[in-house]
């Protein structure tokens, strides 16, 4: 369990995965070595520690845990070392120095809002983002007294100032957005978000830390799905939250009174004083996740940890096979229209070229079948290799039709307003050989003539 030392020279303990991370390997050694660091006689392999609690000598010890006084685990529901050692490497990878595993990404999403916003508050999200997330927004968080409005992210900086209140919390948008693979100019965004004394928040899922890290542009926390990319094998559900201990809460004072004022919960403790870099994560985790839950299962994370260790191999494959795809659609006359940032005719080219590495995006397709909607469900059911399923960002090809299937929520305005057109298909390109997806492709084109 990482510390940090108060000016008085009391010990305070650091909540689950904050680790302040120096990021001197590459990055590819971070994924394979990166969290656990095992000791003479120690498991060399990540071990899963199964258990819901840590034993202690005496009561005393106990109580200086839950005061924050010591460092130390206690219960897997706050700090759980299996779980600790895959968020510090996350937050490694990320460039991070704090990182909180939570039991999804909806609920990373959840978090990182809700640790900054109360009722009567009111944040400002970009309208082209995942459809669940854009659920939670507009009709979750209003249930909880707090407002949120969409922007268009492409807009002039003029145009989304406006969107800006006295009582805005912070900026919420996607790297690259699910599904409508819009890019994020992610300097832009944090430009406006710090003239209005909020922070960015960024979903990274799609890009992960191997084509973008956020924080390099200006981004204060990154959040992911983990159970995309980086789980890679649709095995676990999961999310985290990392924070890049930049943005200065205390300059801020008035706006974020939950982590620049006392804590009565913890016998008045102030977060920003406190735990200082860490204060963000250090308050989502022994205050929301200490009353809401949402901590993922210590197995669950070793799994996660699993998936890590190939991140660096996986990415460039997926982009590579994308890249291939998304030439060879763009060439057939079924297909209406095409969209991925790796194509030289894409409205995002020239950004993705100088925001990502080697201007890679990421392993998602989308498009369009020329005969709109019907026609598009007839094609994707005549996919062979390519599975229907609810899941994006897996090692094996899938496929899934947004306006049918994750948005179906959302009515044909708030579909348009989230950049998913009916006719548009989501297809994930995995790490198959791109002979055999561009040959399912294309049998199941020729079907439906």
């Amino acid at each position: 369990m990482s510390v940090c030392q108060k000016s008085n020279g009391r010990k305070l303990a650091y909540a689950e995965g904050i680790c302040y991370a120096e990021r001197t390997m590459k990055t590819s050694t971070i994924c394979v070595q990166s969290g656990w660091n095992p000791k003479k006689g120690e498991p060399r392999v990540l071990p899963i520690y199964q258990s819901t609690t840590f034993k202690y000598e005496t009561s005393e010890q106990m109580a200086r845990l839950f005061d924050l006084e010591e460092a130390g685990f206690f219960y897997t529901r706050l700090q759980n070392p299996t779980n600790e050692c895959v968020a510090k490497k996350i937050a490694e990878l990320e460039g991070g120095v704090a990182a909180i595993l939570t039991s999804s990404g909806q609920a990373a999403s959840f978090y990182s809002i809700f640790n900054i916003c109360e009722a009567g508050d009111h944040f400002v999200s970009t309208s082209a983002i995942y459809g669940g997330t854009f659920n939670l927004f507009a009709v979750t968080f209003k249930k909880l007294g707090i407002e949120v409005t969409f922007v268009d992210q492409d807009a002039p900086e003029e145009e989304i100032q406006k969107a800006f209140r006295p009582n805005t919390k912070c900026l919420f948008s996607e790297t690259i957005s699910n599904p409508s693979l819009q890019v994020l100019d992610i300097r832009k965004m944090a430009d406006i978000a710090h003239k209005n004394g909020v922070p960015l928040i960024v979903d990274n899922t799609f890009a992960t830390p191997m084509n973008c890290r956020p924080f390099e542009h200006g981004a204060d926390i990154v959040m992911h799905s983990t159970t995309k990319y980086m789980d890679g094998h649709a095995t676990q559900v999961g999310g985290v939250i990392v924070d890049s201990g930049k943005f200065d809460w205390a300059a801020h004072a008035d706006k974020f009174p939950g982590l620049t004022q006392p804590d009565d919960s913890y016998h008045g403790l102030v977060y920003t004083q406190a735990f200082g870099a860490g204060a963000y994560i250090t308050k989502c985790t022994v205050q929301l996740m200490r009353d809401l839950g949402s901590i993922p299962s210590p197995m669950n994370a070793f799994l996660l940890n699993l998936g890590l260790e190939t991140l660096h191999l996986r990415v460039p494959r997926h982009c590579e096979n994308a890249q291939k795809v998304a030439e060879f659609l763009e060439t057939q006359p079924d297909v209406a229209w095409i969209n991925y940032a790796g194509l030289p005719s894409n409205k995002y080219y020239a950004l993705a070229q100088k925001q990502f590495d080697g201007g890679r995006t990421c392993g998602v397709v989308t498009f369009g079948i020329k005969g709109g909607r019907e026609r598009a469900i007839k094609f994707m059911d005549r996919l062979k290799l390519a599975s229907i399923v609810t899941h994006v960002a897996d090692a094996r090809t899938c496929v899934l039709h947004p306006a049918s299937h994750t948005h179906r929520q959302l009515s044909d305005e708030q579909l348009i307003e989230a950049g998913v057109k009916p006719d548009l298909i989501r297809f994930s390109v995995g790490i198959e050989d791109a002979e055999d997806i561009i040959d399912d492709l294309k049998q199941a084109l020729a079907a439906i003539q």
